[in-house]
């Protein structure tokens, strides 16, 4: 074994738990301390501040300076009390990730002194650099003015000795170059579609919730060991390395006992979630060796979603205490499970009701229906779109294997609820009967009772009913789930819109109500049933009766992006009032860019590794068999020379095929790279580097990952899948 790579992986296995102190306190005792929550405001602002602040956060009423100044005083003192020097406005640019400018509490007191100071203008707005974040043509480079704006929804916390507000990001012409902005503006698109659907149930609704519940899904690896793989460390994935004798398939590690080390790190990393507010509650292991899962209860989505990023961070930052790195990459290693976050979606009302749970009236589960088949009809629709939402190059190395929904958007309900949209498309009359739970004949006028478990779950759906919510699963590990809930929730909003007109139209014209209700429901299941999908997702089959059935099969991710620009995806964003066509051609040049990017980052570590890494190893292994060969030849004469080497000399020639072969497709992948860098339009070259560079990299992933296996083993300098893939 090589130097290097023998003292990490010796330093890496003999690793010892780094021991969590777990706070005296119950958790329900600390948690969200660090938060600036309602029970905060409540004790740290005036009692008109308070309730004008509440009236904002709940009602959207505007906030006054006055207010804004009240609440600045408040949080800071209570951030002061609390040790904190700096404030930040926290905000998501379109990098996937998260942004903070840090200033400190002070301004000058007039006396030759400072003061510590936070004014409501300084809360409300502030002005970072938007030149150098990602914003598709909507700034010039030399144009910095930016404004990121206060979200009051989404509370402000503590990290460190920072105060960080949450905010959005606009441009100064008003075009949103985040993604907290748009989501927002879905949620409230939604919130009033549905509120009007609601209303043919029940008048008393005045708030439709949208609620997120992200699963996620991520790798451990020692730092040790990741230090020692330069495409780890500058890509997020494992470039080459064959796959380990032994990885998932005595599928051990699903569920099965958390090792010692990766449980002290879960326990810091819940400790500090619960002081942020992040309501952590479930952690296992996952299918993949070193692969894991962290999950809140649900919460508000625009919430949920500024918590995901927060734990993402959380997790980063703890790891490297406890000796690792987190890998949130979907594919981090090849022929084991890749990671994904799965978005568990919901809408629920003010007074109390989940609106895609079964009721126990015939009128509950009619708005039950409603919804459903709504949702049903917004995804078949925008399946394109949806697919978009949620596709990148790195998403890209996970959908469509045996362990994730593919590149496909379907929707799974269950048998039961199938069975009652079969009935509801044969009925005439609006009236439905099927079987019980425990056998027996249900005749309740219009709608039957149904079950919340009336299923199994089809985990090869990428968009399934499970019980009381659709599970979105085809979401990357990586991923800011705002892209997919933003193109969800205005698909949905959108077609709830439509659907109201539908009624109304009925209505006008003397259809009793429910009737007119049941009789578009029909309507729109008989249209988009090509959507709904039972079987396994995971088939050859189910790709070519997809395609039958019209919907969008497209596989490369730049083509994939157009589907943000179709009319109809045009259309839904412009109908709902949540992004201009301007906006969304901004967005597009930036997923373009960051395609082409990352695929030209890969391409550039894998081009180094070969030359300076991979080929001179091999090389040198290759000048060790030869020189035995010939010294083999010298002590015995010709004919049992050449028998007792031919083992060498079998591989010397393997070697040399491997290496030819290797420096052949990296000098053709360099000569790409400038052919598509030349090109000018951010789309084209886009598809040039999926086309052109792409493909290549498992083609010269495959030479290099036979050399391993016949180069000396301690002369091999990266560390191996055996090594990475398993905690000690």
């Amino acid at each position: 074994m090589s130097d290097l790579r023998f003292r990490v992986v010796e330093k890496a296995f003999e690793r010892k738990p780094v021991l969590v102190e777990t706070p005296d306190k119950r958790p329900s005792e600390y948690f969200g301390c660090m938060v600036f929550n309602r029970e905060k405001m409540f004790r740290y602002l005036p009692e008109k501040a308070y309730k004008d602040l509440i009236n904002v956060i709940d009602k959207g009423t505007s906030l006054s300076l006055s207010t804004a100044d009240a609440v600045a005083a408040g949080m800071k003192r209570w951030a002061v009390e609390m040790g904190v020097t700096h404030y930040t406005h926290w905000f998501h640019p379109l990098t996937e990730g998260t942004a903070e400018k840090h200033d400190a509490f002070i301004d000058h007191d007039g006396k030759g002194g400072v003061v510590e100071e936070l004014s409501g203008k300084l809360l409300v707005q502030q002005e970072p650099d938007a030149s150098s974040f990602p914003n598709g043509g909507i700034r010039n480079t030399f144009e910095a003015r930016g404004y990121t704006a206060w979200d009051p929804s989404s509370p402000a916390f503590i990290v460190g000795d920072t105060l960080c507000i949450p905010t959005i990001f606009i441009s100064y012409t008003g075009e949103s170059l985040d993604y907290k902005a748009p989501l927002i503006k879905a949620l409230d698109a939604i919130n009033k579609a549905a509120v009007d659907v609601c209303h043919y149930f029940d008048k008393k609704v005045k708030k439709v919730h949208a609620y997120l519940g992200w699963e996620q899904e991520y790798f451990l690896v020692d730092e040790g060991l990741y230090a020692a793989r330069p495409d780890l460390l500058l890509t997020g994935r494992t470039l080459m390395g064959h796959e380990s004798s032994k990885n998932q398939q005595l599928e051990d590690h699903y569920f099965g006992a958390i090792p010692t080390r990766v449980t002290e790190f879960m326990k810091e990393v819940e400790i500090e979630c619960l002081k942020l507010g992040i309501p952590v509650k479930t952690r296992h292991n996952e299918v993949a060796p070193n692969q894991f899962e962290l999950a809140p209860i649900f919460e508000e989505c625009n919430l949920a979603n500024d918590h995901n990023l927060l734990a993402m961070s959380v997790m980063r930052k703890v790891s490297r205490k406890h000796g690792f790195r987190v890998l949130l990459h979907e594919k981090p290693f090849k022929g084991v499970n890749g990671s994904g976050k799965h978005n568990n979606w919901s809408l629920g009302t003010d007074t109390g009701v989940l609106l895609m749970a079964p009721g126990k009236t015939a009128e509950e589960n009619l708005r039950f229906l409603t919804f459903i088949v709504n949702t049903l009809k917004a995804v078949y629709k925008h399946n394109a779109l949806l697919k978009g939402s949620i596709a990148s190059a790195t998403n890209a190395h996970r959908l469509g294997a045996n362990e994730a929904p593919p590149a496909i958007i379907s929707v799974f309900l269950g048998k039961q609820i199938s069975e009652v949209l079969e009935s509801l498309e044969k009925s005439k009359s609006g009236k439905l009967i099927i079987e019980g739970k425990h056998g027996f004949k249900l005749d309740i006028p219009r709608i039957p009772e149904l079950l919340i478990d009336n299923t199994d779950r089809n985990r090869t759906s990428p968009f399934a009913f499970t019980g009381n919510r659709f599970e979105f699963r085809a979401v990357g590990s990586s991923a800011n789930c705002a892209t997919a809930m933003l193109a969800l929730n205005a698909a949905v909003a959108e077609q709830l819109m439509i659907f109201k007109k539908d009624v109304d139209a009925k209505i006008k014209k003397g259809t009793e109500k429910y009737t007119a209700i049941l009789d578009i429901i029909r309507k729109y299941a008989k249209e988009c049933k090509t959507i709904h999908f039972e079987g396994n997702g995971y088939s050859d089959e189910w790709k070519e009766e997809a395609k039958k059935r019209g919907l969008n099969c497209e596989t490369n991710v730049p083509l994939i992006f157009d589907s943000y620009l179709s009319k109809t995806s045009i259309e839904l964003f412009k109908s709902t009032g949540i992004m201009t066509e301007k906006e969304l051609e901004a967005r597009n040049e930036v997923k373009w860019e960051t395609y082409t990017k990352k695929i030209q980052i890969e391409a550039r570590v894998l081009g180094d590794l070969a030359l300076n890494h991979i080929i001179p190893v091999a090389t040198r292994y290759q000048t060790m068999l030869i020189e035995n060969v010939s010294k083999v030849k010298d002590l015995f004469d010709e004919k049992k020379g050449k028998q007792i080497s031919a083992t060498n000399l079998s591989l010397i020639e393997d070697i040399a095929v491997h290496i030819t072969q290797i420096k052949t497709l990296v000098d053709k992948m360099i000569e790409n790279r400038k052919i598509a860098n030349i090109i000018t339009d951010e789309r084209e070259k886009a598809i040039a580097y999926h086309d052109m560079i792409a493909s290549m990299l498992d083609e010269i992933r495959y030479h290099i990952d036979k050399l391993e296996l016949i180069v000396d083993n301690e002369i091999w300098t990266l560390p191996k899948y055996r090594e990475l893939l398993f905690i000690r």
